[in-house]
């Protein structure tokens, strides 16, 4: 049985224990969990600072360490699953239990319990905190600072609008392989949002495709995702779409008849699928 290699913690020299009878590999490890200590830290194909970034790991997200050398942790993101390598420094030891999600599009965390302190972050939506004090209007989270409480969440409480999650983004850089509030791709996009409803989602847009309920063009409303060939869109209502692409080199709002027309004349095709989440 053919296994997907983005989200399969196996090479043909080593493998996680847990695969051991289901793929073959010289070798089988159990991973060791750690946890992203960075406000983000890419996930790259191989492990080099000018390797392709794959995908990106938040702060406070797990890493299950499977082989760790020259810098780079080989393993695989256990929020979305997948595979690649991760620099060292960007993980810890395990910190306890998250308490609190990032709500706010993105935010700091202060030194001190007062904003005139030294800042670091920025942390995106859906990195995970652990909060271990509270002061006024600040709450403590455990290696990263104080932030202002009223752009955590409780984890558990999660928001009902993934397109208006989406529209926080607008402006956002385009970047490959990114899932921050600082710059991110078409399936971050949508992955994002939708975790900040509490719906998991997969990373790249052929898995993402495979999920929900399938749709038909005239029955499209808001939260609704569009497929293309490499590609995903989230709807805004019955006419626009907002999404993370190459052409804006942003995340941008437009009709879906305009971004239609521009990836078939690009010879794209139209979309190959439309589903609810």
């Amino acid at each position: 049985m053919s296994r997907d290699a983005r989200v399969t913690l196996a090479r043909s020299d080593l493998a996680g224990r847990a695969l051991d009878g289901l793929v073959a590999a010289a070798a089988y490890a159990d991973p060791a969990p750690r946890s992203v200590i960075s406000p983000a830290a890419a996930l790259r194909r191989s492990p080099d600072l000018g390797a392709e970034q794959l995908d990106q790991v938040l702060f406070g997200e797990i890493f299950d360490v499977l082989e760790e050398q020259d810098g780079f942790a080989w393993g695989q993101s256990r929020r979305d699953g997948y595979v690649g390598f991760v620099e060292s420094a960007a993980l810890g030891p395990l910190s306890g239990l998250p308490t609190h999600r990032v709500a706010a599009i993105r935010t700091y965390a202060f030194a001190e319990p007062s904003i005139k302190t030294k800042a670091f972050g920025p942390y995106s939506i859906n990195a995970l905190v652990r909060i271990e004090a509270r002061e006024g209007r600040f709450a403590k989270a455990a290696g990263a600072g104080w932030f202002i409480e009223d752009h955590l969440a409780p984890t558990g409480w999660f928001e009902d609008d993934a397109a208006a999650v989406a529209e926080r983004f607008l402006g956002a850089p385009y970047l490959w392989g990114g899932r921050e509030s600082l710059g991110l791709d078409c399936s971050g996009l949508t992955q994002q949002a939708l975790a900040a409803c509490g719906i998991a989602y997969p990373r790249d847009t052929d898995q993402q495709q495979q999920l929900g309920e399938p749709l038909t063009a005239d029955q499209l409303r808001r939260g609704d995702l569009v497929f293309w060939k490499g590609h995903v869109a989230m709807m805004l209502d019955a006419e626009r779409i907002i999404h993370a692409n190459a052409h804006h080199m942003a995340t941008a709002i437009e009709p879906l008849s305009q971004t239609r027309a521009r990836y078939v004349a690009a010879g794209v095709g139209e979309p190959t699928a439309y589903r609810r989440p």
